[in-house]
């Protein structure tokens, strides 16, 4: 039977995020491009941002006629400085890793008219003044020469408003279960085309946190009350349901409530009929967190 879905609510925050979208002569180089410009960005607990790939574009509709991917980088709203502080995760990254990847171009993906920043003129500065401007496929763009012949770069990328921390809980009556509940739900998530973010290994988090720790220096920790393994540790009041071996989760971020919440329906439906899956659930902190809720329950998201 199906897996219960309980009657809740995931917590999510606001952020500011970035679209850039990579293209490549092949699916291996823009994966490799991929996954190495959204490497350890997993958690904005200690990582620079959070960042995965957002959805694949076919040849025909990017700007030069490649296979493309989009990406997508968040940081959240709270942080000091965080245009700052996304505007050189965007660099970093860029320059270091798609920059370097062979046959790749860059183009932004977010309008640019208001909120953007100059990324591919600081990119642009590693052509040691033989860079130049130029305009390709209708974009402005930046030239660099490298030894393997151009790099082509947009010369602005936009941010703009966004949300963090949407996420699922999948509680198995086996660890098999819940791990393929999740990775499910993640496969079905970024194969909608839906323009979220899963930023989490493989779309999956095995050590989903809590805010806070008993640790000064540390500021989130394991979940306790939700660990297996500590369910009849002294000290520890549990929450798990009876029987759960195991819970993974997904973490879902995107430009708005909306696109989460639709995403998250997609993630349900590709996961409740797992075989031993025995509930879908959420991790909140009762809006002391974030003021965005997403419902598990439809009917629930009109109350």
């Amino acid at each position: 039977m199906p897996a219960v879905i309980d009657d809740t609510y995931a917590e999510a925050f606001r952020s500011i995020f970035a679209e850039i979208l990579v293209t490549a002569a092949d699916a291996h180089w823009l994966d490799t491009a991929a996954r190495h410009a959204t490497g350890n960005a997993s958690s904005s607990i200690l990582c620079d941002c959070e960042a995965a790939v957002s959805r694949s574009v076919d040849a025909k509709d990017t700007p030069d006629g490649r296979p493309g991917v989009v990406l997508q980088f968040h940081v959240p709203r709270f942080w000091k400085e965080r245009e700052q502080k996304l505007e050189r995760a965007l660099l970093v990254r860029v320059s270091q890793n798609v920059l370097t990847c062979p046959t790749t171009a860059c183009f932004n993906m977010l309008p640019a008219e208001e909120k953007w920043f100059p990324l591919g003129r600081k990119v642009s500065y590693f052509g040691d003044g033989h860079q130049f401007k130029d305009e390709r496929f209708g974009r402005r763009v930046r030239v660099i020469p490298i030894l393997s012949g151009e790099f082509v770069i947009e010369r602005r990328f936009g941010w703009a408003e966004g949300l963090m921390g949407g996420n699922l809980w999948f509680m198995g009556g086996t660890p098999e279960a819940a791990l393929d509940a999740a990775k499910r739900s993640a496969d079905a998530v970024r194969a909608s085309g839906n323009p979220v973010s899963l930023p989490f290994p493989g779309g999956v988090a095995s050590s989903g946190s809590k805010a806070g720790s008993k640790y000064k220096f540390t500021i989130a920790s394991t979940y306790a009350e939700f660990c297996p393994t500590l369910r009849n540790k002294p000290g520890v009041t549990t929450r798990l349901p009876e029987g759960v071996a195991s819970v993974q989760e997904i973490i879902i971020n995107g430009p708005d409530l909306a696109t989460i919440s639709a995403a998250t329906q997609v993630a349900i439906a590709a996961a409740k009929d797992v075989p031993d899956l025995l509930r879908i659930s959420a991790g909140n902190y009762g809006g002391r967190l974030g003021k965005s809720f997403v419902y598990l329950l439809p009917k629930a998201a009109g109350a």
